[in-house]
C-alpha cells in the first residue's frame, strides 16, 4: 500500500502536552462514559522517535456505552470508522480539528486485547531504554527505506515488535495491527 511521505521525527516533549489537549476535549464530550484515556503509541514514550502523530485509546467499560459514545464523539466532529480488522478496537477519524495535533483515536473496551497490547507495549518501552534507544533506530531507518511503503515501513519494525510481545507475551497480534 502507498501512502504519503512516512516522517519519523525524535521524541518531542511537546507531544504530552499535545495529547492532554485532545484528551481534554475528549474527555470533556465524554463525561460519564469513559473510564480513562490512554495516551498510547511512540509518542506517548519519551525518547523514543516517532512519526508526529499522537495515538490514543479512550477506554469504556464496555460496549454497553458504546452508541452514546458514538453520538458523542460526532457531536465534536469525530467519525466512526469500524474496527478497520482490530477486534475490540474502534476507530475514529475527524474533521476541522486544526487546534488539535493531528491524531489517531481509538475506543476499546476495558477488556480489550487491543488495548492491553498498547498499554503493554508501552509500558515496556517506558521501563527499558535501551530498547527505545533500538526501536527509535529501527523506525528511523524503516522510514528512510520506505518512505511512501507503509506495509514495507512496518514490516521492517515487526521483528523488533515481536520479540517485544514475545518478551511481554502479547505474541497473540500480528505486527500489522501496529501504530506506533
Amino acid at each position: 500500500m502507498k501512502t504519503r511521505a512516512i516522517i519519523v521525527e525524535p521524541y518531542q516533549r511537546k507531544w504530552k502536552d499535545d495529547f492532554k489537549k485532545i484528551a481534554a476535549e475528549a474527555e470533556n464530550a465524554l463525561s460519564g462514559l469513559i473510564i480513562r484515556i490512554e495516551h498510547i503509541g511512540s509518542t506517548a514514550v519519551e525518547g523514543l522517535a516517532a512519526k508526529p502523530v499522537i495515538d490514543l485509546d479512550v477506554v469504556i467499560k464496555d460496549y454497553s456505552v458504546f452508541d452514546e459514545t458514538v453520538k458523542r464523539l460526532r457531536s465534536i466532529g469525530y467519525i466512526y470508522e469500524g474496527d478497520l480488522g482490530i477486534k475490540e478496537r474502534e476507530a475514529f477519524r475527524y474533521e476541522n480539528k486544526p487546534h488539535l495535533r493531528k491524531h489517531n483515536l481509538y475506543v476499546c473496551p476495558e477488556y480489550s486485547r487491543e488495548l492491553l497490547r498498547h498499554t503493554v507495549f508501552r509500558d515496556y518501552l517506558r521501563s527499558h531504554p535501551d530498547a527505545v534507544r533500538k526501536y527509535g533506530e529501527i523506525k528511523m531507518k524503516a522510514a528512510e527505506l520506505y518512505p511512501r511503503d507503509i506495509d514495507k515501513y512496518l514490516k521492517y519494525k515487526s521483528g523488533f515488535i515481536l520479540n517485544i510481545y514475545s518478551l511481554c507475551n502479547l505474541q497473540r497480534l500480528p505486527p500489522q495491527s501496529e501504530t506506533a
